[in-house]
């Protein structure tokens, strides 16, 4: 890792607060979605999926396993080394998801007929505590969630400044449908627009919180072997979040053709963009 100044500490960190708080766009929708906002948000999130898998795959990957190669010569020991990281990474944003109750894991995204249900005038619709008790612990979950996120978009930042422009933008795209699933039901319990919105906001504190947390815990031992380790591990995590919550997501949001246009436009940005820097 290139030596770490306060501007690049400070710029890394920037990203984790835009990546973290774009949660609040997701509020914003939440009070004025229609339609045509949902298939957007169909092709944002297959865009950012495209994003995440593409560089998962071709940058950080491949990180790890030149940092591993430079302190083991063989190059099936690194490869070995840096798999094994990858599915580390996989298995603890499993583990994240088993512990957070499925009623409330932001990983499960709501369709339209689903979003209506939490309208008060809705047949269907919960008692107002329930409402607010569904988004207070929605917002909980998501902050758990958003923990790893921040810091894996902190550490790329530090160490490749596009790379971790990159990352930044794919989360906070898959931020937004979060941010309306802690807006939503708090808004419709409380009819207050300003209290949802300060909810969704401070799901997404818990991104910045995990950037300083990890960089101050790691920093000790910040070396060769240990970013080898953590870029395993973060494309691990990006991979799990793509295929469990950004593909699902997408589809329920719009349908195949939104999500494999996303899917290929962020694949196409991404291998451009860094082609080109």
């Amino acid at each position: 890792m290139h030596d770490i100044t306060l501007e690049s500490f400070l710029i890394a960190f920037g990203l984790t607060l835009v990546a973290g708080f774009s949660t609040a766009i997701g509020a914003i929708l939440a009070f004025f979605s229609k339609e045509d906002n949902y298939k957007m948000l169909s092709i944002g999130l297959g865009f950012s999926a495209g994003v995440m898998i593409y560089v998962s795959f071709m940058e950080i990957m491949v990180k790890s396993k030149e940092a591993f190669m430079l302190l083991y010569a063989k190059e099936s020991v690194a490869e070995g080394l840096m798999l094994l990281c990858f599915v580390g990474g996989i298995l603890v944003s499993a583990l994240i998801d088993k512990l957070v109750p499925s009623e409330v894991n932001p990983h499960q995204p709501k369709s339209d007929d689903e979003l209506q249900v939490l309208k008060p005038n809705h047949p269907s619709s919960l008692n107002l505590n329930n409402l607010k008790r569904t988004g207070l612990f929605t917002a909980i979950a998501i902050s758990i969630h958003n923990f790893p996120e921040g810091f894996a978009t902190f550490v790329a930042a530090l160490d490749d400044l596009s790379l971790g422009v990159a990352i930044m933008v794919a989360i906070a795209i898959h931020n937004i449908p979060e941010g309306m699933a802690v807006s939503l039901p708090i808004y419709y319990a409380t009819k207050n627009r300003k209290k949802a919105f300060g909810y969704a906001v401070l799901s997404g504190v818990a991104e910045p919180i995990g950037a300083v947390v990890g960089f101050f815990v790691l920093l000790p031992l910040m070396g060769d072997f240990t970013l080898a380790i953590t870029f395993g591990v973060v494309a691990g995590i990006m991979i799990y979040i793509s295929f469990d919550e950004l593909l699902p997501a997408s589809r329920i949001y719009g349908d195949e053709h939104t999500t494999i246009l996303g899917i290929v436009m962020g694949m196409m940005v991404m291998g451009v963009s860094l082609v080109l820097l």
